[in-house]
């Protein structure tokens, strides 16, 4: 089984900064893709930023221009920076992998989550 170990979450004041950071461990032949979703309090989860395995990304329309995913110098690592704060994004934060672990079956792993809180 693939596990992903995430941290980086936090409070932190409106206009602020925060690194989310996520590790894939275990049987894995390729990852296609890690994603950050996040899911507020009472509200549904949503996608918030994508990353490929030829590196292209896709951002939600709310986080776009202040936050950045980028893979790390291992391709089992993936980093959220999150900049310019706001109170509505605060949520819980889930990394989320496209794992191939060679047996010719692709499967979607999720972290355990990481808690954010913008608030003054």
């Amino acid at each position: 089984q693939v596990q992903l170990v995430e941290s980086g979450g936090g409070l932190v004041q409106p206009g602020g900064s925060l690194r989310l950071s996520c590790a894939a461990s275990g049987t894995i032949f390729s990852i296609n893709a890690m994603r950050w979703y996040r899911q507020a309090p009472g509200k549904q989860r949503e996608l918030a930023a994508v990353i490929t395995s030829g590196n292209n990304t896709n951002y939600a329309d709310s986080v776009k221009g202040r936050f950045t995913i980028s893979r790390g110098n291992a391709k089992n690592t993936v980093y959220l920076q999150m900049n310019s704060l706001k109170p509505e994004d605060t949520a819980v934060y889930y990394c989320n992998a496209d794992v191939d672990n060679g047996l010719g079956v692709s499967r979607r792993y999720w972290g355990q989550g990481t808690q954010v809180t913008v608030s003054s």
